[in-house]
């Protein structure tokens, strides 16, 4: 099922989770103790797409881990939320509102139940296909891919199609494709 281009084109930011959405939900820890993350890298194509068509990234994560800081800073995410998981929608009704913002402005992609708040409030709610069923059961949308497995890109081409601004991310790579 296609996104409501009613919904999608009131979006000026897209929230993600982190562990579950952007990952696979696996942490390996190292016998030092260092944490690392498996993340997709058509993921990561697709935030420089969104940052081209002027739709603003966050990450809302309910743990700290330097893996994810780390891959932000890669990807040029303006804003990463490492917070307690109860913490998620003060620090993203704080986000809106410093963006002069409203929830119907925001859309979320999660998995589990920690999410079901932020998803409730957003205005284009959405599960990774690999989510429990209350949080499919809440979203507008699922996706037909898993968190960590391209879920994350097929979100951001849909919401680009949805709202007319697939070609401006893209133009960059279109332009390069054509063959004089």
């Amino acid at each position: 099922m296609p996104l409501d281009p009613v919904r999608c084109a009131r979006i000026k930011v897209l929230g993600l989770d982190v562990d579950g959405v952007l990952t696979d939900n696996a942490v390996y820890i190292g016998g030092e103790g260092i944490e690392s993350k498996r993340f997709d890298i058509q993921d990561g194509l697709g935030h420089a797409l969104m940052r081209e068509a002027g739709i603003e990234i966050v990450w809302v994560s309910g743990r700290h881990s330097d893996a994810t800081l780390a891959r932000g800073r890669e990807l040029k995410v303006r804003t990463v939320l490492q917070i307690a998981p109860d913490g998620k929608v003060p620090a993203i009704d704080a986000l809106l509102a410093k963006r002069g913002l409203d929830w119907s402005e925001f859309a979320f992609v999660g998995d589990d139940l920690a999410d079901l708040p932020v998803l409730a409030r957003a205005g284009l709610a959405i599960a990774v296909a690999n989510a429990t069923d209350l949080v499919k059961a809440r979203a507008h949308h699922v996706t037909t891919r898993h968190g960590g497995h391209g879920a994350v890109r097929e979100v951001i081409d849909a919401l680009l199609h949805a709202t007319g601004k697939f070609e401006q991310g893209a133009a960059r790579y279109l332009r390069q494709a054509v063959v004089p």
